[in-house]
């Protein structure tokens, strides 16, 4: 096998109703992952994919489990045909699908603790009081300095560095709308309001990370198998207490996915499949390298397509 593959997973956002469903009517391996997913959870998680209803799907305590469960039963897919990657990562949400992939924590740990950390992250700033937005268009500097610009009116911070000229910040509503009026005088191309329940990765959410923190506990975890690109360092992380850490410092840390992947391309990695919903990686990806292979999958005709190239360059 020729060319270096990372599995990258989709964070929250990338959701949709009838996600999965193909692959749950196509492969036993699919079947066996939803009908467990269900047990766990003790609720139909399988039914919220396949059927909705939409706004229960967005509920962000089911939403988190309904990817986490998508992205690995693609990965599980993928396996079957002899896809394995060489390195992972995920972007916020996906950074516990990558650790499922490493073997690092298991799929019957890692569902009902992402839905927990989803009710942690909801309950750690009441509904209405924070947001997050989208930065177009602005160097990652200037980004910052609106954050420090607007955070006498309440707290505002970057929360994902995606790819060059978008940067998400999040915060209180007031300062994160006077950062998105300093970003547009300081020539940003737009600021775009994102549709979320609460202000994600900042430090309004240190609470749930202690939450998130006796969670954790209670579970086993390994030191991952192959490489994870850890969000807040965004360099591998080997060893399980180091990941215990930097799981309860992501949810109120920026997520570096610009300089992960960046990472990932020095370490010689060429080909990137997105394994879950959604294609928002492959977008960040173009913006990123226009050299590299982007895939994704999601269903049998993203399956196919993927299969098919990877054969031709193999």
């Amino acid at each position: 096998m020729g060319n270096k593959i990372a599995f990258i997973f989709p964070g929250q956002g990338a959701q949709y109703v009838g996600m999965g469903k193909e692959l749950y009517d196509n492969y036993a391996e699919a079947r066996e992952l939803f009908d467990k997913a269900d047990g766990i959870l003790s609720k139909s998680i399988k039914s919220l994919c396949f059927e909705g209803p939409e706004d229960e799907l967005k509920k962000t305590e089911n939403t988190q489990p309904a990817i986490l469960l998508v992205s690995v039963t693609a990965m599980r897919v993928l396996q079957k045909h002899g896809v394995y990657p060489e390195m992972v990562a995920g972007l916020s949400l996906g950074e516990y699908s990558a650790l499922v992939a490493a073997n690092s924590i298991t799929f019957e740990d890692a569902l009902p603790l992402v839905m927990k950390r989803g009710q942690f992250m909801q309950q750690a700033v009441p509904l209405g009081q924070g947001t997050m937005a989208a930065v177009l268009g602005l160097e990652r500097e200037k980004v910052e300095e609106c954050c420090r610009l607007a955070s006498d009116v309440g707290v505002v911070e970057p929360a994902n560095y995606n790819c060059p000229g978008q940067i998400v910040i999040s915060g209180h509503v007031a300062a994160v709308e006077k950062a998105c009026a300093i970003a547009k005088e300081m020539g940003a191309k737009r600021t775009v309001p994102l549709a979320v329940s609460a202000p994600f990765h900042c430090s309004l959410l240190k609470p749930a990370g202690k939450a998130l923190q006796k969670e954790l506990d209670k579970i086993n975890i390994k030191d991952p198998e192959i490489p994870v690109i850890s969000n807040v360092e965004a360099l591998p992380v080997r060893d399980a207490a180091h990941i215990r850490k930097l799981l309860v410092e992501q949810v109120s840390s920026p997520v570096r996915w610009e300089d992960s992947v960046r990472y990932m391309l020095s370490q010689g990695i060429e080909v990137f499949i997105e394994v879950g919903p959604g294609k928002v990686l492959n977008g960040f990806l173009k913006k990123i390298s226009g050299e590299v292979k982007g895939y994704n999958v999601e269903d049998l005709k993203s399956l196919e397509a993927t299969l098919k190239d990877l054969e031709g360059l193999m």
